[in-house]
C-alpha cells in the first residue's frame, strides 16, 4: 500500500510494477497478430531460446521497438515451417507477421512472446520490396546501364566480392584454376557479408572501394553459396541494385539459386545460377580469346612461310625481267627515233598548209567587212527613228494611267471612306469585325469622319 511522506502519496516500486502487470493482464487477454521487422534474432544455442529485437521504421527512421521472446520449443516448430516454406531459416533483417501475447513481470519488465510466424507474409514483403526497387530503377533510366558496358576481350583482372570461407567462392576459384591451366586470371578478394541485414551495406562498401581503383580491374564478380528467397533479401535492396547498375565496369553475379532472380542479378551485366556457372562463363571468354590469338599466330606463320617462298620465286622472275627489259628498251629506242623523224616531217608539212589557209581567210574577211558594216549602220539608223517616235506616246499614256491610280487611291483612303457615311468600331483597341465577340454591357469606340464616340452594347443581333 502507498504511504504518505510530507503530505505526498508515495508508492513502492513493486506496487507500481504490480499495477502495470494487472493493467496489462486485464487489457491484453488474448494473443494478436503484429507486423514488424526483426533486425536481430538473438538465438542462444545453449538454451535454444531467442530474444528478437523488433522495430518499425518510417522513412528510414525507427519509430517503435520492442524486445520479444521466442521459447526454444516454439522456435523449433516455427523455424521448421518457415524453412520449408521459404527455403531459409529465421534470420536477422527480415519482415515478419507474428502472433504474440503481451505480459509484464516486475523483475523482467515488458515481454512480447511470439507464438507463431506467418512465412507467406515474409515472402510477400520481399516481393513488394523487389517490385518497388525495379520500378524506381526503370523510372530513373538505370535498370540496363551496366549491361551496355562492353565486356573486355580478355577479362584477366577480377575483383571478387565474397567470403574467403564461402563454398561458392571456393568453387569459383577452383573451376577457374582447373579450366585455365596455362592462363590464370589475377583476382583480388574483397570480403563482405553476403546475407542478413548488413549484407547490402557491406557489399556497397566494397563496391565503392573497387570503384576508386576500377582501372586496375576488368570485371567485378559477386559470388556466394545457395540460399532461399529470404536469405537473398539484401540483393533486392535499392541502394545495392543502383550501385551495381551504375558501376563503371561490368559486374557479374553468381549467388547460388536457380529461380526468382533478385534485382541485383537483373541489373548486373551478366548473371549465372551458381558461382561455378559464372566461372565457366569467364573461362570460356578467356579460352576463346586465347584460341583466337593462337589461330591468328598460326595464320601469320603460314603467311610468313608463303612470303618466303614467293620471295624466292620473285627473285628468279626479277633476273629474267631485267634481261628482257634491257632488250625491250633498246628496241623501243630505235622505234622512237624512227617515229620522231616521221612526226617531224609531217609537222612541217601541216604548218605550211596552215599558213596558206590563214592568208586566204584574211583576204576573204577584208573583202566582206565593208559591206557588213554599211548594212549594220542602216539598221541602227532605222531603229533610232522608231524609238524617237514611240517614246513620247508611251510617256503620255503612263501619265494618264498614273492619274487614274491616284484618284482611286484617294477614294480608298480611310478618311474618304468615313466621309461617305461609313464608320470604324474598336473593341479592346482592336478593329471590331465580328459581333459574336461582344456581350451585353461591353464598351466600344466608334470613329466617324469627324470625331469618335463611346457606346455601350445593349443588344446583339446575329
Amino acid at each position: 500500500m502507498s504511504t504518505r511522506i510530507d503530505d505526498r502519496q508515495v508508492f513502492s516500486l513493486r506496487e507500481v510494477a504490480e499495477s502495470i502487470r494487472r493493467t496489462i493482464a486485464r487489457r491484453y487477454t488474448s494473443s494478436f497478430w503484429v507486423r514488424a521487422e526483426m533486425i536481430r534474432l538473438n538465438h542462444y544455442q545453449h538454451s535454444g531460446h531467442c530474444y528478437p529485437d523488433l522495430v518499425q521504421k518510417e522513412n528510414g527512421k525507427v519509430v517503435a521497438q520492442l524486445r520479444a521472446v521466442l521459447w526454444a520449443t516454439d522456435f523449433k516448430r516455427i523455424d521448421k515451417i518457415f524453412s520449408k516454406t521459404t527455403g531459409e531459416t529465421l534470420s536477422d533483417g527480415i519482415h515478419i507477421l507474428f502472433r504474440g501475447s503481451l505480459s509484464f513481470d516486475p523483475n523482467y519488465g515488458l515481454t512480447v512472446q511470439i507464438h507463431d510466424i506467418d512465412p507467406v507474409f515474409s515472402l510477400g514483403e520481399l516481393e513488394r520490396e523487389k517490385a518497388a526497387t525495379i520500378s524506381q530503377l526503370k523510372e530513373e533510366g538505370l535498370f540496363s546501364r551496366n549491361k551496355t558496358i562492353e565486356m573486355p576481350l580478355l577479362p584477366k583482372r577480377l575483383a571478387v566480392i565474397s567470403v574467403a570461407s564461402s563454398k561458392g567462392y571456393a568453387d569459383f576459384i577452383q573451376l577457374l584454376t582447373t579450366k585455365l591451366h596455362d592462363y590464370q586470371p589475377d583476382h583480388m578478394l574483397f570480403p563482405s557479408l553476403l546475407q542478413g541485414e548488413k549484407a547490402a551495406v557491406n557489399i556497397i562498401g566494397q563496391l565503392n572501394k573497387i570503384e576508386k581503383i576500377a582501372h586496375h580491374f576488368d570485371l567485378v564478380v559477386i559470388v556466394r553459396g545457395g540460399g532461399g528467397d529470404v536469405g537473398l533479401a539484401a540483393y533486392n535492396n535499392y541502394d545495392l541494385a543502383r550501385t551495381v547498375a551504375t558501376f563503371p565496369i561490368p559486374v557479374l553475379t553468381g549467388i547460388g539459386h536457380a529461380t526468382n532472380l533478385t534485382v541485383t542479378e537483373m541489373v548486373a551485366h551478366t548473371h549465372a545460377v551458381t558461382p561455378s556457372d559464372l566461372a565457366d562463363i569467364i573461362a570460356v571468354k578467356i579460352i576463346g580469346f586465347v584460341r583466337s590469338l593462337k589461330a591468328a599466330a598460326d595464320a601469320l606463320a603460314r603467311v610468313s612461310r608463303i612470303t618466303v617462298a614467293n620471295r624466292q620465286v620473285l627473285l628468279r622472275h626479277y633476273d629474267s625481267l631485267l634481261n628482257l627489259s634491257g632488250r625491250t628498251l633498246t628496241f623501243a629506242g630505235q622505234l622512237l627515233k624512227m617515229t620522231f623523224s616521221d612526226f617531224n616531217r609531217r609537222a612541217v608539212s601541216l604548218i605550211h598548209q596552215s599558213f596558206r589557209d590563214i592568208y586566204q581567210e584574211k583576204f576573204r574577211l577584208q573583202s566582206n567587212t565593208g559591206a557588213i558594216l554599211l548594212n549594220e549602220k542602216r539598221e541602227a539608223s532605222y531603229i533610232e527613228k522608231q524609238f524617237k517616235l514611240s517614246v513620247p506616246a508611251c510617256l503620255e499614256s503612263g501619265k494618264h494611267n498614273l492619274a487614274g491610280l491616284e484618284k482611286n487611291l484617294d477614294l480608298l483612303r480611310p478618311e474618304a471612306v468615313l466621309r461617305r457615311g461609313y464608320s470604324l468600331s474598336f473593341y479592346r483597341n482592336k478593329v471590331l469585325t465580328d459581333a459574336r465577340l461582344l456581350v451585353a454591357g461591353d464598351t466600344i469606340e466608334t470613329r466617324l469622319a469627324n470625331g469618335t464616340f463611346i457606346a455601350e452594347v445593349k443588344e446583339i443581333n446575329q
